[in-house]
């Protein structure tokens, strides 16, 4: 890619590390998984299972609440999801108060 070609994905990318709680396709359960990062628009987890491109997605991301999308890619321990509406990622990284 050159310097003045269009990059396929849009807004900036927030590096992080936080756990949040997963529901991939049609599974029940949720599973816990790691998330290294986030934008306004998707994210990218582990997750050591093969997922299909297009497969839907529930989310619990600490600070941002429920959020769904779909499978972008999949490769070895890694999937992106794009996420089905915009959000905040700032929110994400927002301190957890204590009792």
């Amino acid at each position: 890619m050159t310097d003045d070609a269009p990059s396929k994905r849009a807004g900036t990318r927030d590096s992080l590390f936080l756990t949040a709680l997963m529901r991939l396709g049609s599974e029940t359960r949720l599973r816990e998984v790691r998330v290294r990062n986030l934008s306004e628009g998707g994210l990218m987890v582990e997750l050591a299972k093969v997922a299909e491109v297009g497969t839907p997605v529930a989310l619990e991301l600490r600070g941002i609440g429920d959020v769904t999308g779909k499978v972008a890619w999949c490769t070895a321990g890694r999937i992106g999801i794009a996420l089905d509406s915009p959000i905040d990622p700032k929110l994400a990284r927002k301190p957890v108060s204590g009792a």
